[in-house]
């Protein structure tokens, strides 16, 4: 059973389903996995028909990539054992709203839903900032679920970011 409203001005709905807490809070356990090589904790969790099939988060200091973002690395990892691009069958959900980047491989990459925690009032390209997700003249758009889980999101990244200010 679906719960929660539609924003208007940038189309992202708060509608959120019983299982999306289970898949939201591994993607929380990942988030939490970046701290441990002093990565900004953000974590993602891709699902197809029930399972999850991709479980990362970003690793951008571990790796020396700018590109290393939880998104692209859960979509990288579905590429190596796939016969197809094409993850039309997939829901990706991930702590923070994705930045255009990331926005733009999940639109690419076919995935029909995203759900994320906390929206990004600097880089979000779901709606806060940007909406790439919902760009009429691209030709896909995934249906965009934002907020679930977004306290919790938000104090992990809070508590990292003030602790690299002292």
């Amino acid at each position: 059973m679906a719960r929660g409203s539609r924003c208007l001005a940038c189309g992202v709905t708060e509608r959120f389903f019983r299982l999306d807490e289970h898949f939201m809070r591994l993607a929380l356990r990942e988030a939490e996995r970046a701290l441990e090589h002093d990565d900004v904790p953000v974590g993602a969790v891709v699902v197809r028909n029930g399972e999850v099939v991709a479980a990362t988060h970003n690793e951008r200091e571990l790796r020396a990539d700018a590109t290393a973002h939880a998104e692209m690395l859960a979509l990288r990892e579905l590429a190596r054992g796939a016969s197809d691009w094409r993850l039309l069958d997939c829901v990706m959900y991930v702590t923070l709203e994705p930045c255009a980047m990331c926005a733009g491989a999940i639109v690419l990459a076919r995935i029909p839903r995203l759900v994320f925690g906390a929206h990004d009032p600097k880089a979000g390209a779901a709606g806060s900032v940007l909406d790439v997700c919902g760009e009429p003249r691209l030709n896909h758009r995934p249906e965009v679920a934002g907020g679930l889980f977004a306290e919790e999101s938000g104090d992990l990244l809070r508590a990292f970011f003030a602790s690299r200010r002292g």
